[in-house]
């Protein structure tokens, strides 16, 4: 209270700072009591207490009208020294809060201190701050202090809405004795449900301003109703405003923190930056003597890894991530994926593979770069090896192609040229013949399908040291025989590896094993033909996509071999029997004869024989266990009755055909 309110008491009422009368102390020594009220700091009610004992004890009116003037003066002294204290509390509140400030290290520190002295300092219920949230056009709790409700702890108040929402929308403090009663502003169910919880009824808020800015509100409530002072709005005011210094100055200090960071990491880029173009300078330098010296993708691969200290791999286009190869391969750059970096290895619009970095997520421009060059390089490679590879293929194909059309008789120069190529033309091969299954309308797709054939198949032949060539449609390979394989094993594994390879069905044909090739100028293309014979013959029998060999096909097989293989037939067919006889001295041969002889009747057959009927049946019977059980099928039978007629043709004692 200032000097001139106080002097503005009112007629008949003694004012601090006013000349005492000349008459000396104020009559009767009324103002001792209240002076001692005064020294001990009694509370207002107690300063009735003199006027009420005088006039209970009949004092003189003039006596009593004295106590009330001196009890007047005390009760104003005692207002202007409480009003003293309380600004000096406030002052030295403000004081501590701006002492915070100046040495903040916390921001939600410094606004929980300011939220606690205003609150203590206003003898509310509660305080509470909130902040502008820009990107969502509202305003939310910060800190609160004496809430209790969790709801009203978490309000988010649009602009406008509720108290607080008026506040940060006109930058104005609104004040209301009853919350709920007010219309001044809107209420909304969401906040009101909140401020129920609560349980507050009057609320005071200021703005808290940076500039022209509204950043939020600082709030001051009770759970009764009371009416806010000037004093008290003007006071919240000067909490709101040390409370925005404080959010500038963390700001500040956030933003000085992140310069100086930025500062600190573009002069570590600085520092590093000439390690890395000698890096750079060393990848380049290494992979030109890579691609010079003949290096393979692997070898990239190493050297990439120990300047990038990191590990690459080079990984099939089918095995790479597919989104990230693609992206990788649109862009033209690495690209991450997960913790890893892709670059694609392309040829136009051809994927070739990647280079696969592994478990490296931070990666500078310049090392990016280098996975990209390396990736280029391992592309370069590839298709230096694919050209090679066309080119062997090309010659192990005319190679072939001369074997089968006998155009170079020469068996030194076929030797010669074949051993260039790693092909040994002495050694047992196999003539193979190879033809797609699965049919389409769309040409271009049906020779792009035999384009993979070949290359598929040429790939197979290079690798198992032998040749193959484009022929009828199909694929022809000669391919070496080796270890305990048969001419059955090498076609089905050819059309398993072949159908793999294309993603269609193949059929392989494969002839009876052939040597020396070279002696006789049309060995290769005999077997070529016993070999189509044979595929053929799997389209017929509906077993397409399948492998085999003309011993596979029973007695069709001597249709199908080129040499007539009769004693291997004869042997496949009824080769046990006859062993057996002739260990055993035993007649089962002549018992199948005139078993077959006799339109397969045990009885009509025991009367060929002059043998008992159950003999024939134990014959029999023998014959079932050495050739199956299924011996007397049709089909069997068929080769059977053959198998024998051949046996007794082939035997010592058989007259030439014809007699």
């Amino acid at each position: 209270m200032s000097r001139d309110h106080v002097q503005s008491a009112g007629p008949g009422v003694p004012a601090l700072g006013r000349p005492r009368p000349a008459s000396g102390p104020w009559p009767g020594g009324a103002e001792t009591p209240f002076l001692e009220l005064l020294a001990r700091g009694a509370p207002a009610e107690a300063y009735e207490q003199p006027v009420l004992l005088a006039r209970a004890e009949g004092r003189p009116a003039e006596r009593i009208a004295a106590l009330e003037q001196a009890k007047l003066l005390a009760l104003r002294v005692r207002a202007e020294l409480e009003g003293r204290r309380r600004r000096e509390a406030e002052l030295s509140a403000l004081f501590e809060t701006a002492h915070d400030l100046a040495g903040l290290r916390d921001l939600d520190a410094v606004l929980r201190a300011i939220v606690q002295r205003a609150r203590s300092l206003l003898g509310t219920d509660v305080a509470y701050l909130s902040l502008n949230d820009p990107a969502r056009g509202d305003t939310y709790m910060r800190v609160t202090e004496g809430s209790v409700s969790a709801r009203f702890q978490q309000l988010r108040l649009g602009m406008g809405e509720g108290l607080g929402g008026l506040v940060a929308q006109t930058a104005r403090p609104y004040v209301t004795d009853d919350y709920f009663g007010d219309d001044r502003f809107r209420h909304t169910r969401a906040i009101d449900a909140g401020v129920r919880d609560e349980g507050l009824v009057a609320i005071l808020g200021v703005p808290l301003t940076l500039g022209h800015t509204v950043i939020g509100v600082l709030f001051a409530a009770d759970r009764r109703a009371r009416v806010f002072e000037r004093e008290q709005i003007a006071l919240l005011g000067s909490f709101a405003a040390l409370a925005a210094a404080a959010i500038d100055t963390a700001n500040l200090l956030a933003e000085t923190r992140s310069a100086l960071a930025d500062l600190e990491q573009a002069n570590e880029i600085i520092r590093d930056r000439s390690g890395v173009i000698e890096r750079a300078s060393e990848v380049h330098d290494r992979l030109a003597e890579l691609v010079l010296r003949g290096g393979g993708v692997h070898d990239v691969a190493a050297a990439v890894s120990e300047v990038l200290d990191g590990q690459v791999r080079f990984t099939e286009a089918d095995t790479a991530p597919p989104g990230a190869l693609e992206s990788s391969r649109a862009e033209g750059h690495a690209v991450r994926h997960g913790d890893d970096w892709i670059a694609a290895v392309a040829a136009g619009d051809e994927l070739l593979g990647a280079l696969v970095l592994r478990g490296h997520p931070g990666l500078d421009p310049v090392d990016q770069r280098t996975l990209e060059r390396a990736a280029m390089v391992t592309s370069l490679l590839l298709l230096a090896r694919r050209s090679a590879a066309e080119a062997e293929q090309r010659v192990r194909g005319e190679l072939l192609d001369d074997l089968l059309d006998a155009r170079d008789r020469d068996p030194r120069l076929l030797r010669e040229r074949a051993a260039r190529l790693h092909a040994d033309l002495d050694a047992t091969h196999v003539v193979l013949a190879a033809r797609l299954e699965g049919g389409t309308d769309d040409a271009e797709q049906e020779a792009d399908t035999r384009r993979r054939l070949w290359a598929a198949a040429s790939h197979l032949a290079a690798t198992r040291q032998g040749l193959a060539a484009a022929r009828d449609g199909g694929t022809v390979l000669l391919v070496p025989l080796t270890g305990d394989d048969t001419a059955t094993d090498v076609a089905r594994r050819t059309a398993r590896h072949l159908g793999t390879a294309v993603h269609e069905p193949v059929s392989v044909g494969a002839s009876a094993p052939v040597e020396r090739l070279t002696a006789r100028p049309d060995t290769v293309a005999a077997a070529y033909a016993e070999a189509r014979r044979c595929l053929d013959a799997l389209r017929l029998l509906g077993r397409s996509g399948d492998g085999a060999a003309a011993e596979d096909f029973g007695f069709l097989g001597l249709l199908l071999a080129g040499d007539r293989d009769v004693t291997g037939f004869v042997g496949r067919t009824i080769g046990p029997v006859v062993a057996y006889d002739e260990r055993r001295g035993t007649e089962l041969v002549r018992t199948l004869d005139a078993y077959f002889a006799c339109g397969m009747s045990p009885a009509r057959t025991k009367d060929e024989l002059h043998v008992h009927v159950n003999t024939v049946a134990q014959r029999l019977e023998r014959v079932g266990r050495l050739l199956g059980s299924d011996w007397q099928s049709p089909a069997r039978a068929l080769e059977i009755q053959l198998a024998l007629r051949l046996h007794r043709l082939s035997g010592p004692s058989a007259r030439p055909l014809g007699h």
